[in-house]
Formats: structure tokens, sequence, C-alpha cells
């Protein structure tokens, strides 16, 4: 998916038809219940999470994936051993096949995003 003009996180899912509606939608679920006193918001064409006006967690629809922003390069470091087996950009993780999304890990990241503020890259 190209940037989404959409102006909101609802419009943008609902946006989104066929196989990457779900877990997309269960993507900003885990992010509202993990990102107390986060700000929910669209950025560059796609939900963003920011605390005090820095964003430290998106995600997208891409042409080919899904992707998960994770901007907190200490709780990357701090994940290394369960990020190594995925498939990494440089702030991301790339969800190839929506249906083996690791949700586990996706909220174990935003738990430790969600706690003391860190490096943003």
């Amino acid at each position: 998916m190209a940037e989404s003009p959409a102006p909101d996180v609802d419009s943008y899912l609902a946006g989104i038809t066929g196989e990457r509606a779900a877990p997309l939608a269960r993507l900003r679920e885990l992010c509202r219940a993990q990102l107390v006193g986060f700000d929910e918001t669209i950025a560059y064409g796609m939900p963003v999470y920011t605390r005090d006006g820095t964003a430290e967690i998106a995600f997208a629809s891409q042409k080919r994936y899904i992707s998960f922003y994770l901007m907190r390069s200490d709780v990357a470091e701090a994940f290394a051993d369960r990020l190594a087996g995925q498939d990494m950009g440089k702030g991301c993780i790339r969800f190839r096949k929506p249906d083996k999304i690791d949700y586990d890990l996706v909220r174990d990241l935003l738990a430790a995003v969600a706690g003391p503020r860190g490096k943003v890259c």
C-alpha cells in the first residue's frame, strides 16, 4: 500500500481488505492495550503511536508485507535474541505472511516500549 491518505486510524483500517485486515486490526488492538498514555495518530500515511510528540511505534500495510516499526533502539537491543529470526529492516520487522505474525513478540516489544523512555532511532 502506498502512503495512505486516511485522516485517522479507523479510516486507515477501513481501507484494508483481504487477509491483512484482521492482522492489522490485531496490531492496533495490541498497541492500544500496551501503549497506555501514548497518542494514536496517522503520520507518513500509517498508524503511529507517540509519547510527548515522539514516535516510538508504527505499523503499515506495505505492498509485499506488513511492517511493524520499532523506533526504540534500546528495546531492539534488549530483544536481540528474539528478533534474530525475524525479517528485519532498519527499525522494522517485516511480516510477509500475515498469518505468521508473532503476536507474543509484538506484545512483549510494546510492553517494553511502554516502560521507561529510551533511545529513539
